[in-house]
């Protein structure tokens, strides 16, 4: 465990938007890319990073959810001792916490908040509405909603699971005008706020955490919820043991995302996932760690909320009376009717849905065989020279643990070491009149426009 040292601060007074070498354009602003980001300027490189603070846990997470990660393996990056969670509450004045302390995800934006101001500084807003490779072959273009383009040395992709929430096309079906908390089918990440549905027949499907913490928060807010899950039967996490005897630690030695030798092993060495034939690590990707509930949920919906296993949903309608649903499970064919339907479904990884990324662009990209996500070297660069994927996009290349904010660590180095020695390089080379940091070269390629940028 890292020592908490007393506060210092790195130099971000630095101008990170004016002359000089091109800067790296980091696009999302949560855990990932706000360690990239922090370490690159520790570096003194030139950094414009671009979105909304936590967004997704801001915006894309209902009121009252927890994380499921403990503590410790809830820290940002930062490139000095000091910008750990620990840290964040002892200088708040508040209690340390442990790994039988859920942490409530207001919490852990307090502290990503705190953590920008400390270690980041500016982040701006505007949204990246498209990014192509110069014209002059060095570097790339950044187009931003408010018309502004630039050149960017490097371009580091840190948008988290934005834009990627899959929702089962037959339910997609009945919303044409797509899924929303307003429509009459949703995804988790619509939802801020799930206290309007109360009073009404709400299904969840999915068996993760997402899905059991939505319906208990459901449930608790007045709606009639029943949950349909795949699976056999719900996984529920373990409660932490804090002092465990030595055998145990060395039978089932602990990381960052729970107990066991395979988990240790990937979270010890992502490089060493990487290098794996490309089956084996797809097979990793899918079944390292499967859905699951909160050791902490459990006593909120187990015998709570109903939940029927074994089936899937094989149609859907709706009319004026809502939403029809054709289950088949060990029951057999039967048709459930609700008001609403709360598809905890996941994401899909897949490299088109970043469109702000230019077709060009995107087609040029080597992907993972078995995946729409992208090929990594082990600086997180892609085929491309210059950008970089780091977090989900990465997790398919170097193991589960990219999914989680505990592998900010290891990501947000090897990034900053390698962007930072590519744009040392590239600053040796005159940059043409007007190029860097400012607008691009008038015979640039127009905008592609893309879906907002958020937290990675």
């Amino acid at each position: 465990m890292t020592q908490s040292l007393p506060e210092r601060h790195c130099d971000i007074g630095l101008d990170f938007t004016g002359g000089g070498a091109p800067p790296v354009a980091v696009i999302g602003a949560g855990p990932y890319g706000l360690s990239v980001a922090a370490h690159l300027r520790a570096a003194g490189v030139r950094v414009r990073v671009f979105g909304d603070v936590l967004g997704s846990w801001r915006h894309a997470m209902a009121t009252g959810m927890f994380l499921k990660s403990t503590p410790d393996a809830t820290d940002l990056s930062a490139p000095e001792p000091g910008g750990r969670l620990a840290d964040f509450r002892r200088t708040h004045g508040e209690p340390e916490l442990t790994e039988l302390t859920p942490i409530p995800c207001d919490a852990f934006v307090r502290y990503g908040m705190w953590f920008q101001k400390r270690y980041v500084g500016e982040v701006e807003p505007a949204r990246v509405t498209a990014v192509e490779r110069a014209p002059s072959g060095r570097g790339f273009t950044v187009a931003l909603d408010d018309g502004q383009r630039f050149t960017a040395a490097s371009v580091v992709v840190a948008t988290g699971l934005n834009g990627l929430a899959y929702v089962p096309a037959e339910l997609e079906a009945l919303v044409p005008q797509g899924p929303g908390a307003d429509a009459l089918v949703s995804h988790t990440s619509h939802h801020t706020d799930l206290s309007p549905y109360a009073g009404r027949r709400v299904v969840v499907i999915g068996g993760g955490q997402s899905a059991l913490e939505s319906a208990a928060l459901l449930h608790e807010a007045g709606a009639t919820v029943r949950v349909l899950v795949r699976e056999s039967h719900v996984l529920w996490g373990q409660k932490p043991v804090l002092s465990r005897p030595w055998t145990e630690r060395l039978s089932k030695p602990a990381s960052p995302l729970g107990t066991g030798w395979i988990l240790a092993a990937v979270c010890a060495a992502p490089g060493g996932v990487r290098r794996l034939p490309s089956r084996a690590r797809m097979l990793l990707f899918r079944k390292a760690l499967g859905p699951s509930g909160g050791w902490w949920l459990r006593d909120r919906v187990d015998d709570i909320v109903p939940i029927r296993t074994s089936c899937h949903v094989t149609a859907a309608t709706a009319d004026d009376a809502g939403v029809h649903l054709s289950v088949s499970g060990p029951r057999g064919p039967e048709t459930l009717t609700a008001d609403h339907v709360l598809a905890a479904t996941g994401y899909r990884l897949d490299l088109d849905a970043l469109t702000f990324l230019s077709p060009a662009l995107r087609a040029s990209l080597t992907r993972v065989r078995g995946s729409r996500a992208p090929h990594l070297s082990r600086a997180f660069e892609s085929s491309t020279p210059g950008l970089y994927f780091t977090g989900s996009l990465a997790a398919p290349m170097f193991g589960p643990m990219m999914r989680f904010v505990a592998g900010t660590e290891y990501a947000a180095t090897r990034i900053a070491r390698h962007a930072s020695r590519s744009g040392a390089a590239a600053g040796a080379v005159a940059a043409a009149p007007g190029a860097a940091g400012g607008a691009a070269p008038t015979g640039a390629a127009g905008a592609v426009g893309g879906g907002a940028n958020g937290s990675g």
